[in-house]
């Protein structure tokens, strides 16, 4: 989620969603399903074969045994995600698309949903090469907006919008973005817009490439509260470079946008969860800069990239 501190609030990005699902389980499933089904058939064949007498059958000499396959009957191999060295970052940058977002009117509900909405469709277009070239299948997320903050009040900073894995949905907060839309030049608006859907949009990459998971699972198996926090930063950082693969595309690479939204949306404070402003503001410029989704990987980047 995103996450404002003081001065600028950074937006505080997402919180830990509830533990996420596996993708890619489709076809296991349905296998699962039809070899659930065969055995229920098998078993009822051999039902009525006992309770009906038949007669011996000839021997035919060939014994069958030879061709049944012992590795049928083991479960599928487990697929493991190296977080450091991931497939993900082989794959070329997904480049400029022909997507348009509508105009913004910042104080209509329904002009924000529109525009969270054609938002999250142009990235949806953007990623879909990189899944398919990874050969994973992805749902569209959802898109919605909310009035109500889930800010405690005790926090360094509010939630602009925020990932629920559990869910596949990005939600706005409302309430939160006006406020930060009331500190932005009205030039810059759309563009910090973009780029804030471009972040929630990488935590659903990182979801249906099984990194989500992995961070959540390493975090929890923390020693420390700062090998948490690590693990924290260097997760929504990657969402930071991969918003600014998405501003590139939909902007058409206007330099202005990248500056304006550095400026406006990465120029606050540091926080211990999100990383310091001149680093988010890096990780962003390598989104937009690097020919290979590899620019992105922060979990084998250097401490102070990530701090």
């Amino acid at each position: 989620m995103w996450q404002q501190p003081g001065g600028w609030p950074p937006p505080q990005y997402w919180g830990p969603p509830p533990p996420p699902r596996r993708q890619g389980r489709g076809v296991l499933a349905a296998s699962a399903v039809a070899a659930t089904v065969a055995l229920a058939a098998l078993a009822a064949s051999v039902v009525i074969v006992v309770a009906t007498p038949q007669p011996e059958p000839a021997p035919t000499g060939e014994n069958l045994a030879a061709h049944y396959d012992d590795g049928l009957a083991e479960p599928p191999a487990r697929v493991l995600v190296d977080i450091v060295d991931h497939p993900l970052y082989d794959t070329a940058t997904p480049q400029d698309i022909a997507c348009e977002v509508p105009e913004l009117e910042m104080g209509s509900d329904d002009s924000w949903e529109a525009f969270a909405n054609a938002t999250g469709h142009c990235l949806d277009e953007l990623w879909a090469p990189v899944f398919e070239d990874l050969g994973l299948s992805a749902n569209t997320p959802e898109i919605t907006v909310t009035r109500e903050s889930p800010d405690s009040g005790d926090e360094e900073g509010y939630t602009l919008a925020y990932y629920e894995s559990d869910y596949e949905r990005i939600t706005v907060v409302l309430p939160n973005v006006r406020t930060l839309g009331g500190q932005v030049p009205a030039q810059a608006r759309e563009d910090v817009w973009i780029a804030l859907m471009g972040h929630e949009y990488g935590h659903h990459v990182q979801y249906v490439t099984g990194i989500l998971d992995i961070s959540h699972e390493t975090r929890r198996r923390s020693a420390s509260e700062e090998e948490e926090l690590d693990m924290l930063r260097r997760t929504e950082l990657q969402a930071e470079c991969m918003a600014g693969i998405g501003l590139r595309a939909i902007t058409g690479a206007d330099e202005r946008s990248l500056r304006w939204v550095n400026e406006n949306f990465n120029g606050g404070g540091d926080l211990p969860t999100h990383g310091t402003a001149a680093n988010r503001a890096h990780w962003l410029e390598e989104g937009w800069d690097e020919a290979t989704v590899g620019g992105c990987n922060t979990y084998g980047a250097a401490p102070d990239e990530v701090t």
